[in-house]
């Protein structure tokens, strides 16, 4: 055996591939056709948010006339605020007057918000509630499945 036919590894060829870890998805709720913002109780376990106990100060950009987001900033004491309601497996927070006003049809129409965080000040975390319309589910285009159909076959 020649000597140039060998071909030698290194030890960073041994180790293996490190796989990129995708974020986490953010957490999601929607507005009910009465105009409450549903929290599932997931979302607000990934939030860390204690429904009984949580008071927020909700509000949106100043100078808006459509809402496209509502910002929830926590708050030490209950006035001016709103709390969450138990109803079913979440908890809802009702808005429906200022939802109105806002220019949201949630009525007739199926919203739904991503929550994200940001920073309100050095020492409070606040929530960003991105409103969107929920876009249908695309049509399936695979393969149909199961027995063909009969064709019909016309008797004379």
């Amino acid at each position: 055996m020649k000597l140039k036919a060998i071909k030698f590894f290194s030890p960073e060829e041994n180790l293996p591939k490190t796989k990129v870890v995708k974020a986490a998805p953010l957490p999601t709720g929607y507005i009910s056709n009465t105009g409450k913002l549903v929290f599932p109780a997931t979302a607000l376990g990934d939030l860390g948010i204690n429904p009984q106990s949580a008071y927020f100060k909700i509000g949106t950009q100043h100078g808006k006339r459509k809402i496209k987001s509502l910002y929830l900033v926590p708050a030490a004491s209950s006035e001016q605020t709103f709390s969450f309601e138990k109803n079913g497996r979440g908890h809802v927070i009702p808005l429906a007057v200022i939802l109105k006003k806002g220019g949201l049809n949630f009525e007739s129409e199926k919203l739904v918000f991503k929550i994200s965080t940001f920073d309100f000040d050095q020492a409070t975390k606040g929530y960003e509630l991105a409103i969107e319309t929920e876009t249908p589910k695309p049509e399936y285009t695979g393969k149909p499945r199961g027995r063909k159909p009969r064709k019909s076959v016309d008797a004379k």
